[in-house]
């Protein structure tokens, strides 16, 4: 059988991140949500998703397929489920549809002609941004067990303090130097070749990639999970950072969403808090205008490639593209759409040929190249993205 993963209707409620991926590559807990489905299946999977990302992430059609919303994150009893899908079968949860079967021959889905068979087990959704950091520590726990399955954990090295030890697994090749963890609350997964240095304090859940580091004297609290080369210190709550970003030195970053290549200025923090403890409201693409998320603790959603200076201040419930350079004294606005350069005293266009400048440098730090294709998807972006642009 072959998988096809699709964006679905919740594409736009994920900008800024879905500009540069589909909704498949969103990380939440350990995994990203199509490492997930490919671990569970056994089998790789293609992509449904926005016109300008198909070359790097193109769909493959057979005979038989059966389609999946990227939105759902699987559990073994949904993947038993999808994988008895037959013709003219649908699977739901609700209105939304989580899976369903198609032939090469058929031109259009009528779900109103397919046996609909309702899921009734709890499942986690990516609905909008905010549920990436809320849902994280469930999808750590989920992602724990799936990967640490009938597998032993490296030993847990000398001279490190830890609490609830048999909820620790550590990677091949990962380093740890006199620190504490604290697993008493959830799991602590600590990934190949990752390292973690002295003084660190961290509290599970908390999931850690391949190759990232943790600086010194580091407090991490729960629900923080750290992608592959990422590189942070500091104060890190409830935090969901991508991949290949850094965060190196002090200041508080809580409540937030930050993509891949960005990096965050020593001493940047970011309220997650309003001081009249209000509801916050968060940017929304699909409305242009500020919406209420139902939460009280927020921070900051930032995209792919964006950076922000030494000592940058985020509002609670800040929004910032792909792209941006955000630098200077006071509290910038509350959404800063991509290619943007300054910071509270005004902003103007962040021009491409300075952006491929910087891409260039970036990748190159990590021994990567720009590839074409990842040029097209920053320059079609930006023509997207030109209408927020109104300084």
């Amino acid at each position: 059988m072959n998988y096809i993963l699709f964006d679905s209707d919740v594409r736009t409620a994920l900008l800024p991140f879905t500009y540069t991926r589909p909704v498949a590559d969103i990380r939440i807990g350990i995994l990203t949500i199509r490492e997930k489905w490919e671990k569970y299946l056994g089998l790789t999977t293609t992509t449904i998703t926005a016109a300008h990302l198909e070359e790097k992430y193109p769909m493959v059609e057979m005979e038989e397929n059966i389609l999946l919303n990227a939105s759902f994150c699987p559990t073994a009893a949904l993947v038993a489920k999808v994988k008895k899908l037959t013709k003219n079968e649908a699977l739901f949860q609700g209105e939304d549809v989580i899976a369903f079967y198609t032939t090469d021959e058929q031109e259009e889905v009528n779900f109103d002609s397919y046996t609909q068979i309702e899921f009734e087990e709890e499942l986690i959704q990516i609905k909008n941004t905010c549920d990436i950091f809320t849902f994280n520590g469930a999808a750590i726990q989920q992602d724990f067990e799936l990967v640490t399955e009938d597998r032993t954990s490296e030993p847990i090295p000398a001279g490190v303090q830890v609490l609830n030890k048999e909820n620790i697994f550590i990677e091949e090749g990962a380093e740890i130097l006199f620190a504490t963890l604290n697993a008493s609350e959830g799991p602590i997964y600590i990934g190949r070749d990752a390292q973690i240095m002295e003084g660190a304090s961290i509290r599970g859940p908390f999931a850690m990639g391949a190759n990232a580091v943790l600086k010194m004297g580091a407090k991490i609290y729960k629900d923080t999970t750290l992608g592959p080369y990422c590189k942070v210190g500091g104060e890190v709550s409830n935090a969901v950072i991508f991949g290949y970003s850094s965060k190196g030195h002090d200041g508080y970053l809580g409540n937030s969403v930050i993509g891949e290549w960005c990096n965050i200025g020593a001493g940047t923090s970011t309220s997650n808090l309003k001081n009249n403890y209000a509801e916050v409201k968060l940017w929304e693409y699909e409305t242009g205008r500020f919406a209420k998320t139902g939460l009280q603790f927020c921070g900051l959603m930032m995209g792919d490639h964006s950076k922000c200076a030494i000592n940058t201040m985020f509002n609670t419930g800040t929004v910032v593209g792909v792209s941006a350079n955000i630098f200077g004294s006071g509290f910038p606005r509350n959404f800063i759409p991509s290619y943007s350069w300054g910071g509270a005293a005004g902003f103007v266009t962040f021009q491409m040929n300075k952006v491929y400048e910087v891409v260039t440098a970036v990748l190159q730090r990590k021994k990567l190249p720009f590839e074409e294709m990842d040029k097209k998807i920053l320059d079609c972006v930006f023509e997207e993205t030109k209408q927020y642009r109104k300084y």
